[in-house]
């Protein structure tokens, strides 16, 4: 078997809060890591020397495997139809989609005249974008409310920062310089005169919106946020009365607006912010739509205000809140208002009237996804919306608002084939610690036996509020149909059972997320799905958190662990202020700098910091932790709590995938998705299954 790399150690001892902490492999963080996101060749000769010999590492245990990697990839890429295209957006006198070609990495974005099939326009090739590019992936896209500008962002590095285009539709040639160090989003201005972005600082941080003439010229500051710890972003309202900059964290809000009639005037504060106080804004022609938490809403409502009065003391309940039913978000028409709601973990839509009248689209299964798309037009009665589950593709309808008639659109199709009536979708409700049931959605080919036999992949999320949809992946076939049962765990953190659900799992009580998760195996192993030993789990970013807290915690459980971009190195990260995520995101773990006791309770899950040799840890070849270069905008964390668990664990190897000059995404474009599931998945199914030494 390959020898595994051992990572130097250079013990480095820090003191904060009277607390001391000793950290053998802080030279693993680039202190150049905002240069390296910019030119990947900067990256410190050690570091890169290190990341090439784990690379070497995992091709070389991975080897015996490569025939099923790409059996597994051509499955996968049998279920992508290749020549697929998206349903056409109406807007104004064209319609707007994407298509691909057969071999195609990216899409072309096109539009043609409304209502007809002929006169196809591409208005960007991002194949020809990305050609000669190790890496390029297309923010957004889309035109100018006259249609006659088409703007795009392109990340070339998979560093996140993405610089801005403008094209002439009328004759094909940009127009103005590129706007560089920019986000993904931007807006035009609802004259079309003029185009609004947020900057990206140099830490990587939304810290100003600016504007310029669309077709180039001066650029503006428009607005600066000096709280480093909340994020900014810049759009039009549904009607295109306004344009409106919204800032936040993940539990404070805020709203400025510039009228879409004066679009270089300064903006006004719609309602100032207050701590713990969310609430988002848009405008219904003669007034202002808010959903927000304000007066103890925990799972939001829905007021209304005055076009020329939007503050809080003249709002008043359009649709007032229940406990229990989370309102995720609202969508507006002219003479319409849609709201996605989340209960027991599944979704739903509600349709109201100008008159208040209102009716459901509803679902009557044990678990799905529906998902409200909205209108690319203000005057219009039809809205799009999603529907499937985790056994049926996704089927795309228009709805008609006020005939309450839909029209199926299109429906996902799987060119090798697949029978939804093969598989079986369960919900299960497993006990956790102190009571709570925690949804779990469960997906087995039908012929897979209840009886613990079956290996399970379990996947779990559970931070910043993010619900976890029951909805259809073809990737997860690929296990399903060899066997392994495919579970879900609803867990606190999300918001899948309301916002309540986010609000019982952060902070003081993030543990909640870790011991939820333990019970849905659990359970899973009570019901006679699994038994121990037998299970991957799965988590990415803070799911990867999850995935190291929950492997410190209960090691016996768990046959492999998949963890992608890991958040895995708590403390430090969190103390870290050049870092660009680390002071939005103290609302949601605690700041480490300046609290004891979030210091305290940090330090007593995290995983790199809690990581001791165990006699039941996951079996050889069981972890894979999938990075990109953008992992050093949180401090290169993975590798260095994977030289930790290495040097606890003995000989036995935690594999790593590290792919050097490429952001979280890994490539972007159509397929690597396919190719790093079927990088991932061999290590848990090649050659049989092979539990934990020591576990049943």
């Amino acid at each position: 078997m390959p020898v595994p790399p051992v990572a130097k150690k250079v013990p480095v001892r820090i003191e904060q809060l009277g607390r001391v902490r000793v950290d053998d492999y802080q030279w693993m963080k680039d202190d150049n890591w905002q240069a390296v996101l910019r030119d990947p060749s900067l990256i410190k000769a050690d570091v890169k020397a290190h990341l090439e010999e784990e690379n070497a590492y995992r091709e070389a245990l991975m080897a015996s495997t490569m025939p099923l990697q790409e059996q597994m990839f051509e499955e996968m890429r049998g279920r992508i139809k290749e020549d697929d295209s998206s349903v056409p957006s109406p807007d104004g006198p064209w319609e707007y989609y994407l298509r691909y070609r057969i071999g195609d990495q990216h899409p072309l974005y096109c539009r043609r005249p409304r209502g007809l099939e002929t006169g196809e326009q591409v208005l960007l090739d991002a194949n020809a974008l990305a050609e000669g590019k190790a890496y390029s992936e297309v923010g957004q896209a889309s035109a100018s409310p006259d249609h006659a500008l088409y703007g795009y962002s392109e990340d070339a590095q998979g560093s996140e920062f993405y610089r801005i285009f403008v094209k002439d539709l009328a004759t094909g040639q940009l127009v103005g310089e590129p706007i560089e160090s920019a986000y993904g989003g931007f807006t035009f201005s609802p004259d079309s005169r003029w185009i609004f972005w947020t900057n990206r600082s140099e830490n990587g941080r939304p810290d100003k919106i600016f504007r310029r003439p669309a077709r180039g010229g001066e650029t503006a500051l428009v607005y600066e946020e000096l709280d480093v710890g909340m994020f900014i972003g810049v759009g039009r309202s549904s009607d295109d009365r306004f344009i409106l900059i919204g800032i936040g964290d993940q539990v404070t809000s805020e709203a400025r607006y510039i009228p879409g009639d004066a679009p270089t005037a300064t903006p006004a504060v719609l309602e100032a912010r207050v701590v713990d106080r969310k609430y988002d804004a848009d405008h219904w022609d003669d007034r202002w739509v808010i959903h927000t938490n304000a007066d103890d809403a925990i799972d939001f409502k829905i007021v209304n205000a005055p076009t020329a009065s939007p503050g809080k003391a003249y709002w008043t309940d359009l649709v007032p809140h229940t406990p229990g039913r989370y309102i995720e978000g609202v969508a507006l028409v002219k003479d319409f208002i849609a709201r996605q709601e989340r209960v027991d973990a599944n979704t739903r839509i509600v349709i109201r009237d100008r008159a208040g009248q209102e009716h459901e689209i509803a679902v009557d299964e044990p678990a799905y996804a529906l998902s409200l798309v909205g209108a690319s037009e203000f005057d219009t009665t039809v809205m799009r919306y999603g529907y499937n589950s985790p056994s049926t593709p996704t089927s795309t309808y228009d709805y008609d608002l006020a005939t309450r008639t839909r029209t199926l659109r299109k429906v996902q199709e799987v060119p090798s084939g697949h029978d939804p009536a093969d598989y079986v979708v369960e919900r299960l409700n497993a006990p956790a610690p102190d009571g709570e049931l925690v949804p779990v959605t469960v997906l087995r080919r039908r012929s897979t036996p209840v009886d613990g036999s079956a290996p399970l992949l379990l996947y779990g999320y559970g931070s910043y509020g993010i619900p976890m949809p029951a909805s259809f992946s073809t990737g997860r076939l690929s296990l399903v149909d060899r066997g392994f049962i495919y579970a879900i765990a609803h867990i606190r953190g999300g918001s899948d059972k309301g916002w309540n659900w986010f609000l019982q799992a952060r902070r003081f009580t993030k543990k909640n997320t870790f011991t939820d998760f333990i019970a849905a195996a659990e359970h899973l192993i009570a019901r006679n799905y699994t038994r121990a030993g037998r299970i991957v789990a799965q988590g990415g970013s803070a799911g990867g958190l999850l995935m190291g807290a929950v492997t410190n915690m209960r090691p016996d459980l768990w046959g492999g662990v998949i963890a992608p971009v890991p958040f895995v190195d708590v403390i430090n990260t969190m103390s870290d202020t050049t870092l660009p995520l680390t002071p939005p995101e103290w609302p949601e773990w605690g700041n480490p700098l300046e609290d004891p006791d979030a210091y305290d309770y940090m330090m007593s899950y995290s995983p790199y910091d809690q990581v001791s040799a165990q006699a039941c840890a996951p079996a050889p070849g069981d972890h894979l932790d999938q990075s990109g270069l953008a992992e050093d905008q949180h401090g290169g964390r993975s590798r260095r709590c994977l030289g930790k668990v290495r040097l606890s664990q003995g000989d036995r190897p935690r594999l790593r995938l590290r792919r050097l000059g490429a952001g979280a995404q890994l490539g972007g474009g159509l397929r690597p998705g396919a190719r790093r599931a079927a990088d991932a998945l061999p290590s848990h199914t090649s050659g049989g299954w092979s539990p934990s030494p020591g576990v049943g």
